[in-house]
C-alpha cells in the first residue's frame, strides 16, 4: 500500500474520532505519560514522535522541555490539522513542527534537519502498522550514535483475566489495533545483535510495556541480514 492509500485510508478512520480522540483514548491507551515523564530530554535535541496524532504527547513534552526541538509525523492530514488546531492554543507551537508521512518512510532531512534525531517515540503505534517490523528497522537508522527509541504499546495482557483480554481485543479491532506481543522479542533481538542497551517494564497485568532502546553506535544492519530472525520476522 502507497502512501496515498495510507493516508486515505487513516483520514478515513478519523473523521469522526479526531474530535473526541483523546477524550476516549485516556482510558486505555495507559503509560503514555509515563513514557513522557521518563525521556531524558536535553537542551536543543531533537524529538519525533512517530504517528502524533492530534498532537497530545507534543504538547506536554513542549511543556516540559521547552529548550528540545519537537517533530511530529503522522500518515492521516485530517488528524494533523487537528493537531495544528491544538497548537495554536499553546505557547509552543513555535517549537513543534508537523509533518505528513508513513513512519517507514519519512527521514530526518525531510523534517529539515541537519542531522539524524536524539529520541523517537511511538505512543501505541506499532500496534496499528500491519509492517511494524520494517517501521522498527527503519526508525533505527534515523537516530544519531546514543540515540533512544521510546515505545509505550499492548503487552501481552498474560496476567489479566480471560474474559477482559477477550473485549478489550475485540473492541480494538473495531479502530484497527492489533495488539502485537511479538514487538518485544524484536526488540530483544534487534539490541542482541546490535549491542544497543535495552530496558522494558510492564504495566500492572502486563497490559502494556514500557521500552527504551539506546543504540550504541552508528552502525545498524537490518534484520533481514540476519538469517538467525528470518523465521521471527516470517521473511
Amino acid at each position: 500500500m502507497d502512501s496515498l492509500d495510507t493516508s486515505l485510508r487513516m483520514d478515513q478512520q478519523y473523521r469522526y474520532q479526531r474530535y473526541i480522540y483523546d477524550f476516549s483514548r485516556k482510558y486505555y491507551l495507559l503509560g503514555r505519560d509515563t513514557l513522557l515523564k521518563d525521556l531524558p530530554i536535553q537542551a536543543d535535541e531533537a524529538v519525533l514522535e512517530m504517528g502524533c496524532g492530534t498532537g497530545r504527547n507534543l504538547v506536554k513534552l513542549a511543556y516540559r522541555y521547552p529548550a528540545a526541538r519537537f517533530y511530529g509525523v503522522d500518515a492521516s492530514n485530517l488528524m494533523l490539522a487537528r493537531a495544528e488546531k491544538n497548537l495554536q492554543r499553546t505557547l509552543y507551537a513555535h517549537s513543534i513542527q508537523l509533518h505528513q508521512g508513513l513512519a517507514e518512510q519519512i527521514s530526518w532531512r525531510d523534517l529539515g534537519l541537519d542531522e539524524p534525531l536524539d529520541h523517537i517515540i511511538f505512543s501505541y503505534v506499532l500496534s496499528m502498522i500491519p509492517g511494524w517490523p520494517a517501521v522498527l528497522e527503519h526508525a533505527l537508522t534515523l537516530l544519531k550514535p546514543q540515540g533512544c527509541l521510546h515505545i509505550v504499546d499492548f503487552s501481552d495482557q498474560a496476567e489479566l483475566p480471560r474474559w477482559f483480554r477477550t473485549a478489550l481485543f475485540t473492541w480494538l479491532t473495531w479502530f484497527n489495533v492489533h495488539p502485537e506481543p511479538r514487538i518485544l522479542q524484536s526488540l530483544e533481538e534487534l539490541a542482541m545483535f546490535s549491542g544497543a542497551r535495552l530496558k522494558i517494564k510492564h504495566l500492572p497485568g502486563r497490559y502494556a510495556f514500557l521500552a527504551v532502546y539506546r543504540k550504541q553506535d552508528s552502525h545498524f544492519e537490518p534484520p533481514s541480514k540476519l538469517p538467525q530472525m528470518t523465521n521471527y520476522l516470517g521473511i
